[in-house]
């Protein structure tokens, strides 16, 4: 009978670390190879810091001409050496996710470029049920003769020693599940049917995103359990630090109460939506905090290309709006759970036509819910002008306006007093702490005029009574 198995990666998957300085050390002590080479601890921290570099893997490769001479015996005996330490290095939930995978009849398989000679020894001592890995020829007389006996199994040539493992052994890929950190292992958990990413490079992180592969932390407690893709935070404050105003040319932007984002601690940050451009605004205030941030935006944005992986990898939360799923929310209040900021807009849109000019604002309950959920602070930002940069009816923001660029106002309020009784009652409260962030003209009730209401519809749009009636059944939501 088919059936599947579990494939992990070792270095920054199943140790926490990269196992490469051991092994380095070990082969030496046992008289194995000669001294480090130029840039070694540089690599390997580099290697333990983002994970399998080209750099990095061409050193692996020319490893299996360095092994020519030196003896297959003394290697694995220096290899098993070193196993506990290794050993110690396990992430805390393997074991557990080793005895889900046996319990369901998978065999548990080491699958990694480090020389098989090398691994084998921890393989056993996890009790793992086999090993894919490089092999180095060996002569008769068991000394290395400087050659591969098979591929070389990183990237595209770890997929065909998979592959190859996978039908001597009667196991459906399609069946299987694969757990990698790196980004060259793309071939291998495109070809099961359960990739699961663990500890992911950045690079791992965008595909992650970009393809919706889960991500797992085997270094946290609890269950372990998948969670929305999000890249290496490193990678988000990188980000968030280009998030300066000489960067935006065609924007000023004034920033009021950054006093009142706290410096730590989970938070839920509320806004008005006016622009494409309100994210740019939040994080502009954000970034001066030296915070990240999760981002909650509809699952348009998502599924845009280039854009949807980018906003996924940054950490965004899908929301399919109108579906009842509760899985956007569940995530946000796990990030808060974790310490993390969560952002959104309340209105879920932009409000269209002349619902954009309503003083009055109304919002779907979610953030309301996910405060009664999780007792965070709720941060209301009043937004205003960013409708000048990119307005409702622009595909593009204005780009080129940087002789008069509008000013930008973002306004940080209090925390907002809550019940958590009734969603309808404190998305109330909420909507009208945010007016109150607002500029005085934003209170006054006026008719806009035809090349206003225009401004304010979705580019291609041209219906007002159409977005009219689109306003009346959208709002108020309950999700």
């Amino acid at each position: 009978m088919t059936t599947g198995a579990a494939f992990f990666d070792l270095d920054r998957t199943l140790l926490a670390g990269a196992s490469g300085e051991v092994f380095a050390s070990a082969m030496r002590e046992a008289g194995i190879g000669g001294g480090p080479f130029p840039g070694e601890k540089t690599l390997f921290a580099l290697f333990n810091r983002i994970g399998e570099t080209l750099p990095s893997m061409l050193l692996a490769r020319q490893a299996v001409g360095m092994a020519k001479g030196h003896s297959q015996a003394a290697t694995r005996a220096a290899a098993a050496k070193v196993a506990p330490q290794l050993a110690a290095m396990v992430q805390p939930l393997a074991a557990p996710l080793f005895a889900e995978h046996r319990a369901a009849g998978r065999k548990v398989v080491l699958a990694t470029t480090t020389p098989h000679d090398l691994v084998q020894p921890l393989a056993e001592l996890l009790g793992m049920d086999d090993v894919v890995a490089t092999r180095h020829r060996v002569h008769d007389d068991g000394i290395y003769d400087g050659s591969l006996d098979g591929p070389f199994v990183w990237s595209g040539g770890k997929l065909a020693a998979v592959r190859s493992w996978a039908e001597a052994h009667g196991v459906d890929l399609t069946e299987s599940y694969a757990y990698s950190d790196s980004v060259f292992d793309t071939p291998l958990l495109a070809a099961v049917g359960h990739p699961f990413v663990v500890n992911p490079d950045p690079r791992m992180a965008v595909m992650a995103a970009a393809r919706r592969w889960p991500v797992i932390d085997l270094a946290r407690g609890g269950s372990g359990v998948a969670r929305i893709p999000v890249v290496n935070l490193e990678i988000q404050r990188l980000a968030l630090s280009c998030v300066h105003p000489v960067l935006f040319p065609y924007a000023k932007f004034r920033i009021e109460g950054l006093e009142n984002l706290p410096t730590e601690g989970p938070a839920i940050i509320v806004g008005n939506h006016r622009s494409y451009f309100d994210p740019v605004a939040i994080a502009m205030a954000i970034a001066r905090t030296n915070r990240t941030v999760r981002f909650l935006g509809k699952k348009e944005v998502f599924d845009a290309p280039v854009v949807g992986p980018i906003a996924a990898a940054m950490g965004g939360i899908r929301v399919d709006r109108g579906t009842g799923d509760e899985g956007p929310l569940a995530a946000a209040a796990e990030a808060l759970a974790a310490g993390d900021l969560v952002a959104l807009m309340p209105q879920g849109t932009i409000p269209r036509g002349r619902a954009f000019y309503d003083p009055v604002l109304k919002g779907r309950w979610g953030a309301a819910r996910l405060a009664a959920m999780t007792k965070a602070p709720v941060i209301p930002i009043g937004l205003w002008g960013t409708e000048q940069v990119w307005p409702r009816s622009a595909r593009l923001p204005a780009l080129l306006n940087v002789w008069n660029p509008p000013t930008i106002t973002v306004t940080i309020g209090e925390p907002v007093s809550l019940v958590y009784r009734r969603a309808e009652t404190d998305t109330k409260r909420i909507m009208k702490a945010i007016m109150a962030l607002l500029p005085p003209e934003a209170s006054e009730r006026r008719e806009p005029t035809a090349a206003e209401i225009a401004r304010a519809l979705p580019a291609g749009v041209a219906d007002v009574d159409a977005s009219a009636e689109h306003e009346a059944t959208r709002r108020p939501g309950t999700n």
